[in-house]
């Protein structure tokens, strides 16, 4: 039976899907968002407890203005929700002297006049003594990052939106849609829908619903770890920083210990390319662990603890590791936002604005050039 029509319906609500139906009820429209699990579930990309947010950014300079824009955006939604969900903090950028992640800094902070601090390896162990890095390093401190606490920022995004109007239904799986010139018609395990737009925000699960223009889209499982120190004081947000550290042996990130899981540690890429979520093991091997020890020995020793937790999570990539934030090709009243690389999270609030503006005007005024999908056509 085909149900009530929409303005637009959203499929996936996770960090974008989530966000964007928060800003299309905002916007007065009529929203119908269809999530397969719950929300907050963690069996996609938006979850782990912590995401890092920071502005100099070392991809590429054209996402810092969207950065920007998503640090408003957040702000916003802790005033509308009453709960805390971006902590500051500094991010430590680490590597070896003109690697890729601190020349990408430093581009990123000299195009748009941001402030980060370079620090020779000797001072990064005088200012984090946490650190042993030897004198082929050096550092870039970057004080206006952060952090946000995934989890919650999925559940307040929902909320709003449902206060707004939006239907969120969890549980019901979307089997395939298709799309007129005036009209989408969506598919579930148990009804069918018709809106006048879509927007896609399903994750690893994008490589199904956008058919052949998914077909470049793969996917990557990832594990994080939270481990034990030797004194968790010594690794707190006021003494200790989020850090991104490009090693030979490959490049890791973490966050200060905010709770009694202890420090958050991964590592960034490394592992194969899947066809989708389908193919990704969710249990936890050793395998997974020893790069991360192997790591912690070697430059955070006195972090190199009993492990306290640990979490499989997916990234969905692009070729490139850009972002895909674009109109459909065959149909302009579908948008689609996917292929997040790994790095996309932080974006969720700007990211829900962008999409609104897609399907309602066909264009942003938000700077997207760099993740149009013809790119790879």
């Amino acid at each position: 039976m085909v149900q009530q029509a929409y303005d637009v319906i959203v499929i996936g609500v996770g960090g974008m899907g989530s966000a964007t139906a928060f800003e299309l009820a905002r916007r007065g429209r009529r929203v119908l968002a269809l999530e397969q699990f719950t929300v907050g579930h963690d069996q996609g990309s938006s979850h782990g407890h912590t995401r890092i947010i920071r502005k100099a950014y070392y991809e590429h300079p054209d996402y810092v203005p969207l950065v920007q824009r998503a640090y408003e955006r957040w702000y916003d939604l802790e005033q509308r929700v009453g709960k805390h969900l971006l902590t500051e903090c500094p991010c430590l950028s680490i590597g070896l002297t003109s690697c890729e992640l601190l020349e990408g800094v430093l581009r990123s902070a000299g195009e748009h006049g941001l402030s980060v601090e370079q620090l020779s390896s000797q001072e990064l162990s005088r200012h984090f003594p946490q650190f042993r890095f030897g004198d082929e390093y050096s550092a870039l401190l970057e004080r206006s990052a952060g952090f946000l606490y995934v989890d919650e920022c999925v559940r307040a995004h929902a909320k709003a939106a449902r206060q707004l109007g939006a239907e969120i239904h969890e549980g019901e799986p979307v089997l395939g849609w298709d799309a007129t010139a005036n009209e989408v018609h969506v598919r579930t395990a148990t009804n069918s829908y018709r809106a006048a737009r879509l927007i896609i925000t399903a994750g690893p699960w994008a490589t199904r619903l956008l058919a052949i223009y998914g077909a470049n889209l793969t996917v990557m499982r990832q594990v994080a770890f939270w481990f034990g120190t030797r004194d968790d004081r010594t690794f707190a947000r006021d003494v200790f920083p989020i850090y991104l550290a490009d090693t030979p042996s490959g490049t890791f990130y973490g966050l200060p210990a905010l709770d009694s899981f202890g420090l958050k540690v991964a590592q960034h890429y490394g592992a194969r390319e899947l066809s989708g979520p389908g193919a990704v093991d969710r249990s936890i091997r050793a395998e997974d662990e020893a790069p991360i020890r192997s790591f912690l020995n070697k430059h955070l020793p006195a972090a190199d603890g009993a492990l306290r937790r640990a979490s499989v999570c997916i990234y969905t990539l692009t070729p490139d590791r850009h972002f895909i934030l674009d109109v459909h090709p065959e149909h302009a009243n579908v948008a689609m936002a996917a292929g997040f690389s790994g790095h996309g999270f932080k974006f969720c609030s700007v990211v829900g604005e962008i999409m609104a503006d897609l399907v309602e005007k066909g264009r942003t005024d938000l700077p997207i050039e760099r993740f149009r999908l013809a790119r790879f056509m």
